[in-house]
C-alpha cells in the first residue's frame, strides 16, 4: 500500500510550482520516495535564496519536512540524487550537504541539468528507509 506524504498543513493537491501529476513523497513501508525538491518554500511558493548555499539549505529543509511527516529523520536517507544547473557550484552545494547530513552519508549521484525556472540552481530527489526494529 502506498500513502501520499505532503508538507505539514498542505493537501496533496497543493504544489508550490503549480499542478502536476505527482506526489511530494510516497510512503510504501518501509520506504519513502521523495520527488525532486527545489528551493521553493512550499507555503509561499517563492524561491528561497539566490546562491547555491541558501538554495541547498532550502532543498534539504523541504526534504526534512517530508521525512518528518512520515515519522522519519535525515538519518533515514539511503539515496539522494542531486541535479545542479551549474556543475561549477558543486563545492558550495557539497559543503552545505555535509553540514546538514551526517555519516554514514546516503549513497549519492550528482548530475548537471537545466531546470524549468532560471533562478533555480539545485534539485534533489531522495529515498529513505524506516529503521526496522530487530
Amino acid at each position: 500500500m502506498k500513502t501520499a506524504i505532503t508538507y505539514p498543513g498542505l493537501g496533496t493537491e497543493d504544489r508550490p510550482m503549480g499542478p502536476a501529476p505527482l506526489s511530494a513523497a510516497i510512503l510504501s513501508e518501509p520506504m519513502l520516495f521523495i520527488s525532486g525538491q527545489v528551493a521553493i518554500d512550499p507555503y509561499s511558493g517563492k524561491i528561497v535564496g539566490s546562491d547555491i548555499a541558501s538554495q541547498t539549505r532550502q532543498v534539504l529543509a523541504n526534504i526534512e519536512s517530508l521525512l518528518k511527516q512520515a515519522d522519519m529523520t535525515l538519518d533515514c536517507l539511503v539515496r539522494v540524487t542531486i541535479y545542479l544547473t551549474d556543475l561549477s557550484q558543486f563545492a558550495g552545494m557539497n559543503e552545505v550537504y555535509g553540514e546538514v547530513l551526517s555519516a554514514p552519508y546516503p549513497a549519492r549521484a550528482t548530475v548537471g541539468i537545466t531546470l524549468n525556472h532560471p533562478d533555480l540552481l539545485v534539485e534533489m530527489e531522495a529515498t529513505a528507509m524506516r529503521q526496522i526494529a530487530k
